[in-house]
């Protein structure tokens, strides 16, 4: 079957941590340097927030309430979150971004998180990210988390085309494994280079 949708994760893809490292990293370590600015112990600060981060990955939690989670003074509070965002968003993959604005309306074209409250703001404000695409699904706003089979059903059924007339390109394993499971034609991000190669051949060029 021809590919009527193209497909891609957020962070790692089209979200990239300008200095190299990976985003996991940049974000342990700005975890780190809170909690000896805070004057925490190591560890007390990342236990707050994995707390909560199924609760925010799965929408089952406000942003209000996740903030008051992190048990930090107002003005911490926005200080932090201030560089969390900024750690979590990184920098624009722009020939990436510019590939995949290209593939409309040849293609119809979705992005597809596992996401956090308050994303679908942030990366609109900063990536507008609703210009670039037909649709976006978040983890945090359908209460599913990829590699769960469910949220790939859904995004056929939201772009409306069948599992074997899409494309889904992502930076983890099981994310990719699992899309192949249901017959989307996953592609494992490596570096872009590789990746527009891959979904060249798929696409048929």
């Amino acid at each position: 079957m021809a590919i009527h949708a193209i497909v891609f994760d957020i962070g790692g893809i089209l979200e990239v941590t300008p200095e190299g490292l990976e985003p996991g990293t940049r974000f342990a370590q700005m975890i780190v340097d809170w909690e000896r600015r805070l004057g925490l112990r190591r560890g007390v600060l990342a236990q707050r927030l994995a707390s909560m981060r199924e609760k925010g990955a799965l929408g089952h939690c406000t942003e209000a309430e996740w903030h008051a989670s992190l048990c930090m003074n107002d003005e911490d509070r926005a200080a932090f979150l201030a560089d969390m965002w900024n750690a979590y968003l990184g920098a624009p993959n722009v020939e990436l971004v510019a590939w995949l604005r290209s593939q409309r309306p040849a293609y119809k074209t979705a992005l597809l998180s596992n996401s956090f409250v308050g994303a679908r703001e942030k990366e609109e404000e900063r990536y507008a990210y609703s210009t670039l695409v037909d649709d976006i699904i978040y983890s945090h706003e359908v209460g599913i988390e990829k590699p769960d089979p469910r949220i790939y059903d859904l995004t056929c059924k939201r772009l409306g085309v069948a599992p074997s007339a899409m494309v889904f390109l992502d930076d983890v394993v099981a994310n990719v494994e699992a899309a192949r499971a249901l017959g989307i034609h996953g592609v494992l991000f490596e570096n872009n280079e590789q990746a527009l190669r891959e979904l060249n051949h798929i696409l048929g060029r």
